[in-house]
């Protein structure tokens, strides 16, 4: 049975108060102890300190939204992944389809970064989805496939026990517009399907697969009661605890 998971992306909001503010407002909305579900929050680099501190004590994770592929040198701008563990770090978000799309990340970056980020000890959450135009076209599975293939070059099978995928259909990110039940199922079925050819069967029904795409408190419920999706990647509704909360709720309803 795979455990639901919920992770929240704050991308380039907040500031260090209210960073704090949010961690901790979260954390007394789940309550103390066991929840039932992974929960994460991924702030800004420059908030991980304070965030991660913020949260101490309770089941709440925090993860970093990059990382370079390089341990140590002459990258100026660029945080390694030995950095992120070293103040506390559970998780990385890769392959965003924003760092895809704004920043020109390839898949052969994007495997650099996740061989480098797992060596580390760092936990991925490696992104990928179409965009609109490649869903018009019937491209989806063909985008997938080569997200797949490009972004996990190199990954073990064992190494796989340590990435969940985040499949986040481009059109659906920001935009209000989110996937169907249907349309979100038919991708996490295909992306299990894809890693039980590539890898092996066991791998394929261990790893989880998270929706991120507009998930919000109305329609968690409906996208994480499908069979192949075991949370989400949310963007906007982290930002709020009063919208962040319903979702960690209802994975807590319909955890597998």
């Amino acid at each position: 049975m795979r455990r639901m998971f919920v992770a929240g992306n704050w991308k380039m909001n907040t500031t260090r108060q209210a960073g704090i503010d949010l961690a901790k407002g979260l954390v007394a909305a789940v309550g103390p102890g066991e929840l039932g579900v992974d929960v994460a929050v991924c702030p800004p680099f420059l908030y991980l300190d304070a965030v991660k501190a913020s949260v101490a004590g309770s089941a709440v994770t925090v993860g970093a939204q990059n990382c370079y592929f390089e341990k140590s040198g002459a990258f100026t701008g660029e945080v390694a992944p030995g950095m992120l563990v070293d103040i506390g770090c559970n998780w990385v978000i890769l392959g965003h389809s924003e760092r895809r799309a704004i920043l020109g990340e390839t898949d052969a970056v994007i495997a650099k970064k996740t061989a480098a980020a797992l060596a580390a000890g760092l936990k991925v959450i490696l992104c990928v989805g179409e965009q609109l135009s490649e869903r018009q076209a019937n491209q989806t599975e063909a985008v997938l496939d080569t997200q797949m293939a490009g972004s996990l070059a190199g990954i073990s099978a064992d190494q796989m026990g340590t990435v969940v995928i985040a499949y986040e259909p481009v059109w659906a990110i920001g935009t209000g517009v989110t996937a169907s039940n249907e349309q979100a199922q038919a991708a996490h079925a295909y992306l299990r399907g894809w890693l039980a050819s590539h890898y092996n069967p066991q791998v394929a029904q261990a790893t989880r697969i998270l929706y991120g795409g507009s998930v919000k408190g109305s329609n968690a419920q409906g996208l994480l009661g499908q069979a192949d999706v075991d949370g989400a990647l949310v963007g906007g509704a982290s930002l709020k605890v009063e919208d962040f909360a319903p979702i960690i709720q209802a994975a807590r309803e319909t955890r597998k």
